[in-house]
C-alpha cells in the first residue's frame, strides 16, 4: 500500500476531508484487514513522487501481487507515476479518502486503476483492498 504526497499529515489536515485518523491509525485497519483475509500488506508513504515510483518498480520486479494506492498529492500532476504504473501493469486498484470527484480533482493517475475508491474515508482503503483482492484473484483464473 502506497501512500503519496501530504498522507504523512493525515489526522492534523483539513479533518473535514479526512477525517482526525493518523496514517499509522489507517494502515493498522488495513493490516486486520488483510490478516482477515490472509495475506500481508507492506506500507510505504512518501512526499516524493520519484521515491513512490522507485518502490513501485522495485514491487513489481519483486513479485508483489498488487498495488492499492493513495496518490494524494501527487493526483494533480503525478503524470511520471502514471507512466510508472501503466509501466508495471500491476493490478492497481487507487483509493481516495473525500469524494475527489465532488472536489472536482480528477486525479492523472486514475486511467491506469482497475477500480477506484474514493469519498469513504479510512473505509476507501478496506474496500479497495477487498477490490484489489478480487481482481488480483480474476487475473490468476484468467478472467
Amino acid at each position: 500500500m502506497l501512500n503519496g504526497a501530504n498522507m504523512n499529515w493525515l489526522g492534523k489536515r483539513e479533518p473535514e476531508f479526512y477525517g482526525t485518523r493518523t496514517l499509522a491509525e489507517v494502515n493498522e485497519l488495513v493490516a486486520a484487514r488483510a490478516a482477515e483475509r490472509g495475506c500481508t500488506v507492506e506500507f510505504f508513504q512518501s512526499n516524493v513522487e520519484g521515491l513512490a515510483m522507485d518502490r513501485i518498480y522495485a514491487a513489481a520486479e519483486a513479485g508483489i501481487d498488487g498495488l492499492l494506492m493513495n496518490p494524494a498529492g501527487f493526483s494533480h500532476a503525478g503524470y511520471a507515476l502514471r507512466d510508472c504504473l501503466r509501466a508495471v501493469q500491476l493490478p492497481y486498484v487507487e483509493v481516495h479518502m473525500s469524494n475527489t470527484e465532488a472536489r472536482g480533482i480528477d486525479p492523472v493517475t486514475t486511467c491506469e486503476a482497475a477500480g477506484v475508491v474514493a469519498g469513504l474515508g479510512a473505509n476507501s482503503y478496506l474496500v479497495g483492498l477487498d477490490a484489489l483482492l478480487g481482481v488480483i484473484a480474476a487475473r490468476r483464473e484468467g478472467a
